[in-house]
């Protein structure tokens, strides 16, 4: 071991519980304060891997996979950036007085491998895999990857808990039929789920949807399937508390799936994806849509199309690893 890594273990060590056992205190972040946060673990927020700690409420995997995208490849170093671009969160979410990683245990699962040139394979692996980290954790986060990831998550999902209101944030509604004849592309995720019955159709929406489509059709069939839409314009008209009420309407009292494109964002609070789409949410939008479902009932998410070769300075990963923040919180407030 080298004399980095053994500073890195000696100040997560230091921080809680190293025991973690049943009815413990839930083991934290590296403590920042003895090692700084750029000589620490490669892990998100610098928390726990998944194989150090006894018990897991939250597992943060990767799924570095991009073979579905349509435009500009990368995501597949997605979640080794978004890890990058974590390490400064800290313990205490003053906005929604929670610690998420205090009230919860949460562990760096690593990355799901997976096939990068069979779609079809690679989305059986995905599926097994996060399947296999439910028997052992009660919730997922993902980080992908591009967005066929939600495909094969949505049914480990729903092995889990039934099938739930999926709340999908993004420039696109990835619900078309497919794509050069391919049934299975980052464009396609949610027609597949539609037809397998993964989400409740009628507790369902679109948020951020923006930008040219081929056809008008292509609005009329994602309402069969049983969309509601709040476009990026109408996040602009309603303002960030009358989405926030529209997703709690909607949804009611079902358990919620969360699938975040980080295209939802405008290109200038995150160029580094692979289809951009001008006219987009702020940062400060989608984080204050997230905390004003506060209470609801998270059973999983994912974030997905962050293409770090497109980025500058970490502004697309950073706003990413926040609104895994944000995620977890709310699953933390969940968890009350």
């Amino acid at each position: 071991m080298t004399d980095g890594s053994a500073t890195a273990d000696i100040g997560r060590a230091e921080l809680t519980d190293t025991g973690n056992e049943p009815g413990g205190a839930p083991r934290g972040p590296m403590d920042a304060s003895r090692t700084p946060r750029f000589a620490g673990p490669p892990t998100f927020a610098l928390l726990p891997r998944r194989d150090e700690v006894t018990r897991c409420d939250v597992a943060v995997v990767g799924v570095p996979f991009d073979s579905g995208t349509s435009y500009r490849p990368g995501a597949r170093f997605g979640p080794a950036a978004v890890r990058q671009g974590s390490r400064l969160l800290r313990p205490w979410h003053p906005g929604l007085q929670v610690a998420p990683f205090g009230d919860q245990q949460v562990a760096d699962a690593g990355d799901i491998a997976c096939n990068p040139f069979d779609i079809a394979e690679a989305v059986g692996q995905i599926e097994a895999a996060a399947a296999a980290l439910l028997d052992g954790a009660s919730h997922l986060l993902a980080i992908g990857g591009d967005h066929t990831i939600a495909y094969p998550l949505l049914r480990a999902t729903s092995q889990r808990f039934g099938p739930v209101a999926l709340v999908h944030f993004d420039a696109h509604l990835d619900t078309w039929q497919t794509y050069f004849g391919a049934p299975l592309t980052h464009g396609t995720p949610f027609r597949r789920a539609a037809e397998e019955g993964l989400f409740l159709e009628h507790h369902s929406m679109h948020i951020g949807i923006r930008g040219p489509l081929y056809a008008a059709s292509d609005l009329d069939e994602d309402a069969e399937l049983g969309f509601r839409t709040v476009s990026a314009m109408d996040v602009e008209r309603i303002g960030i508390d009358g989405v926030a009420e529209a997703i709690r309407e909607r949804v009611g009292d079902w358990p919620m799936y969360a699938s975040i494109d980080i295209d939802v964002l405008d290109p200038a609070h995150a160029p580094g994806t692979g289809t951009p789409e001008a006219g987009g949410l702020t940062s400060r939008e989608m984080l204050g849509i997230l905390r004003g479902l506060a209470g609801m009932q998270l059973v999983g998410a994912d974030v997905v199309e962050v293409s770090p070769a497109y980025d500058h300075a970490e502004m697309t990963t950073i706003a990413a690893a926040h609104i895994c923040y944000e995620l977890l919180a709310l699953m933390a407030l969940g968890r009350r």
